[in-house]
């Protein structure tokens, strides 16, 4: 087992302190430097930095910061989901390092879906249905991994079909 605990500071962003969502950076009580790659490869990095060793991905609706020494969770309801995701990616990070020899090390970010190519999928009728306010915010969220096809109420069913096959070439969870 490489990573066995960590210490968890919560807080608030001090610039927005209407903020309804909590922030978690969760110091390792392990360095965990050389399981970064093969986490990169299992859970494919929205990005990947080399030196120092780190990785960011979303996942479960939440962008994660995985370091040599402390993860960072943000957008969080409460201390209790922190714990909620710090205990899924411990698991993850341990599998990883456990099957290492099976899993090719990634030192590269995976591939990003791009705004444009989703506003051009997208009516561009900007009628707010989706609850933005217009189809290329709709299409930044949809790039990060915050909407789906699913999620814009606009588009014809082949239309659907068309974003939906083009967002399922990234790697998304949540």
């Amino acid at each position: 087992m490489l990573l066995k605990g960590w210490t968890k500071e919560i807080t608030r962003a001090a610039c927005r302190p209407e903020a309804q969502t909590v922030h978690c950076l969760a110091r390792l009580e392990q360095h965990i430097g050389e399981v970064i790659p093969y986490l990169n490869a299992v859970l494919g990095g929205y990005t990947y930095v080399l030196e120092p060793p780190s990785v960011t991905f979303r996942s479960q609706g939440k962008l994660i910061s995985v370091h040599d020494d402390h993860i960072a969770i943000n957008a969080l309801q409460d201390a209790d989901e922190a714990e909620k995701i710090l205990l899924w990616l411990q698991r993850e990070i341990n599998d990883a390092w456990e099957k290492r020899a099976e899993i090719t090390p990634s030192f590269q970010a995976a591939p990003r879906p791009q705004v444009m190519a989703i506003v051009k999928l997208l009516p561009k009728t900007n009628c707010k249905q989706c609850g933005q306010p217009s189809c290329l915010v709709f299409a930044s969220l949809a790039a990060e991994g915050g909407k789906g096809a699913e999620h814009c109420p606009a588009l014809s069913p082949e239309a659907r079909e068309q974003l939906a096959a083009y967002l399922s070439r990234f790697h998304f969870d949540g």
